[in-house]
């Protein structure tokens, strides 16, 4: 029994040891709450704290900012708070009150996160972390957090303190001031996208600007011309629209059957667009076009693009309120400032699914340009640009252009993958023969499903509620080029 209770003893006195070491470690928590008291030099829990919330695409913007002004003070400091995952769950006031009770938030290094700042380029950002440092002669404390809809953060957030109240608005306005004159969005071609916790919890995504020339887009004569110069061109010349009290925002209707080259006029236009910022809007993301006008109206001059609209001309699913979400798209066009240098470029393979809620929100759109179906000239000239390198004759594209009326541009570019392909079967090179066999192939009463999936325009395709399978064109002159400048707009 004796050398049971000796090591009784002795492992009772371990224990003891043990939690006063772990005393220790709970003084540490106390770390926040006299940091901040002795940086502020009043006490830190009676000071309230200043909350700005950061949409989560500028938290970068944010980030780059708070870095720069911190840095004003070369003896700043960047730390982290510790406390494990129930620092996440807490404000910064919770944590002060908390600490006076219950110490728990001991220093330790800052969180960080890879935020895109470019199509390539990517920046350590501070996803967590208390920046203390003077400011105009001022302590200034700043708890900065990325936006985490884990934890319920939609929004990212900086959380300041000092020394007074007032201090610390006085800092956060000029903080707002700055951030409204700079961002690495300006200039960009970025997305916005849904996430899984909607469509506040996403950030954006980044696209390299696409280089189109002029003869990569195959169109009817003067009709590139005359998109570009509306949606591009009237910028150039803003300085003598204001002059004369002329609206300078636009909006564009691009209209035609898929796959006649809406979307690659529009990666021409954004090509064409250097230093203008792109956000394109697609699909599900086309709820979140509110943001979308804010940002480019403060990111001028800019292109907004929404692509696809008839599938929201009577959608509600994804809008805020009881009108369809393509109403909303069309208030924010109209919210914008005439003045505002800001292009809205709008395409849709559906243009009868618009055009009543266009007619009942006039002045929106003041050019509505129909992408025709290539016409003979035109689907030549489209198989010679993608047939670049492969000896075809003039006479084969000839006859493969006018053995293929009321195709896209998109089956003209199959067709020549098609002969690049037979002739690689048969390990011979391309020839004439493999463009006509691809052409034969393709025209087969057989392959009717397969034009159609190509975006064939011999009749009414099903997407747009015409007859299931392509058959002949009721009218092949109509369908030439046609636009159609509306009056008044933008008023």
């Amino acid at each position: 029994m004796d050398e049971y209770l000796g090591k009784f003893i002795d492992s009772f006195a371990r224990l003891v040891e043990l939690a006063q070491s772990g005393q220790h470690r709970v003084k540490r928590g106390t770390q926040l709450l006299t940091t901040l008291t002795d940086h502020l030099d009043v006490q830190a829990e009676a000071v309230s704290v200043v909350v700005e919330e950061i949409p989560p695409h500028r938290f970068v913007d944010a980030d780059i900012l708070i870095a720069e002004i911190a840095a004003g003070d070369p003896g700043f400091r960047l730390v982290g708070i510790g406390g494990g995952d129930q620092r996440h769950h807490q404000s910064l006031s919770d944590m002060l009150q908390q600490s006076q009770s219950f110490p728990q938030y001991p220093l330790s290094q800052p969180d960080y996160t890879n935020l895109a700042v470019g199509p390539d380029e990517q920046r350590q950002a501070v996803a967590l972390g208390l920046w203390l440092f003077s400011h105009d002669g001022s302590p200034i404390a700043v708890l900065q957090r990325d936006a985490n809809p884990r934890y319920g953060r939609q929004s990212a957030s900086l959380e300041v303190l000092a020394g007074t109240t007032d201090n610390a608005a006085r800092f956060l306005s000029g903080f707002r001031r700055q951030m409204q004159h700079r961002s690495v969005l300006k200039g960009q071609v970025i997305s916005l996208t849904m996430g899984e916790y909607g469509p506040s919890a996403t950030g954006v995504t980044f696209h390299a600007r696409p280089a189109l020339a002029a003869s990569d887009v195959i169109l009817p004569p003067g009709l590139l011309a005359k998109v570009s110069d509306h949606a591009i061109g009237i910028a150039e010349h803003r300085d003598s629209l204001n002059k004369h009290g002329q609206h300078l925002k636009r909006g564009i209707l691009l209209h035609g059957k898929p796959g006649t080259g809406k979307t690659h006029t529009v990666r021409y236009l954004l090509g064409r667009s250097d230093g203008v910022t792109a956000i394109l809007l697609s699909g599900g993301s086309l709820a979140r076009i509110s943001e979308a006008a804010t940002m480019a109206r403060a990111l001028q001059p800019s292109i907004v693009v929404l692509e696809d609209c008839d599938l929201i001309a009577e959608d509600r699913s994804f809008g805020h309120g009881p009108q369809p979400l393509l109403f909303e798209v069309l208030d924010a066009m109209d919210g914008m400032a005439s003045d505002a240098d800001v292009a809205f470029v709008l395409t849709t393979n559906r243009v009868d699914m618009l055009e009543r809620a266009l007619a009942q929100r006039p002045g929106r759109v003041d050019l509505a340009v129909e992408i025709p179906l290539p016409a003979q000239p035109e689907r030549v000239s489209l198989i010679r640009l993608y047939a670049r390198g492969i000896p075809f004759s003039a006479n084969a594209i000839a006859d493969a252009a006018a053995r293929t009326e009321g195709t896209t541009a998109s089956f003209a570019r199959e067709l020549v993958r098609r002969a690049v392909v037979a002739a690689a079967l048969e390990d011979v090179p391309v020839a004439d023969n493999h463009l006509a066999k691809a052409v034969d192939d393709l025209m087969a009463d057989g392959a009717a499903l397969t034009r159609s999936f190509l975006g064939s325009g011999t009749g009414g395709d099903r997407a747009g509620g015409g007859a299931p399978f392509p058959g002949p064109p009721a009218n092949p002159t109509s369908q030439r080029r046609r636009w159609i400048v509306m009056p008044g707009a933008g008023g």
